[in-house]
């Protein structure tokens, strides 16, 4: 059994610098890598040398660096979350065609959205969204959507966290939170507005498993000005309700779960 203190595995460095693009940073330095990765300058030279000479990463024209193709391709092939993407495609293309706005598909991952796809057009409202991207639970339509259908136990430990503010709109007031949460449970949808991104306005649902239980949650997310729940609304619940049946068609259940 290592020592307390023992210098992590060649294995653990990899997998330290690796991590190191996950909280967002498409491009990095080899210094950010590094400070990110907590490892020294001449490992971290090392071992992003002998990654990006595999595929796994690759160094650009100004010296940074970003994920290589080839660890792309593995990660495109993670069982449940491309299964779910690839029946939720359809349904997102179709409430992209009614509305022309940005859609979005996200699933838990440990305290925060993972979002697994996101369609947007010409005229969508600028969003900070991005497939793979982590984004807070509290101040987004399908993080809020993905919350509010948790355990207590899970939102007592995002709010026990601390709620920040993404812009002056958002909710960080645990109680007025948990209110919005039981109202979301209450009326089967959740609305944000410029919580995450000023000028925009999100409208999202579940999709639920043969159980009833959710395992992501689909939305809109539109410019607030002249955003209209009448029309927004029945358009987000008719598509996660047509990828719900879809989910327990195809026998999403003890799989899916494994998403979370």
């Amino acid at each position: 059994m290592a020592s307390v203190g023992t210098p992590p595995s060649v294995a653990g460095k990899v997998m330290a610098i690796l991590e190191a693009f996950a909280p967002g940073g498409v491009r990095l330095t080899l210094t950010e890598i590094c400070r990110r990765a907590s490892l020294p300058l001449a490992t971290g030279h090392r071992l992003v040398g002998e990654l990006t000479a595999g595929g796994f990463l690759e160094r650009l024209s100004d010296g940074s660096y970003r994920v290589g193709m080839h660890l792309w391709r593995i990660g495109a092939q993670a069982s449940a979350a491309t299964a779910l993407r690839e029946l939720a495609l359809p349904h997102m293309e179709d409430l992209y065609e009614v509305t022309h706005e940005n859609v979005q598909l996200a699933v838990l991952n440990e305290h925060k959205a993972l979002y697994l796809e996101r369609l947007r057009g010409p005229r969508s409202v600028p969003i900070v969204t991005r497939v793979a991207a982590e984004l807070p639970l509290h101040a987004t339509g399908v993080g809020r959507v993905l919350l509010a259908f948790s355990s207590d136990e899970f939102v007592d430990g995002v709010l026990a966290e601390g709620l920040s503010p993404h812009t002056p709109h958002t909710i960080t007031d645990p109680e007025r939170l948990r209110a919005c949460l039981a109202e979301v449970r209450r009326v089967g949808y959740a609305v944000t507005s410029e919580e995450m991104t000023l000028n925009s306005y999100s409208v999202a649902a579940p999709v639920r498993d043969a159980g009833g239980g959710v395992l992501a949650a689909m939305s809109l997310v539109t410019r607030r000005q002249g955003a209209d729940l009448r029309r927004l609304v029945p358009a987000v619940l008719t598509a996660t309700r047509a990828l719900s049946r879809d989910v327990i068609a195809h026998g999403g259940s003890t799989e899916w779960r494994d998403l979370a």
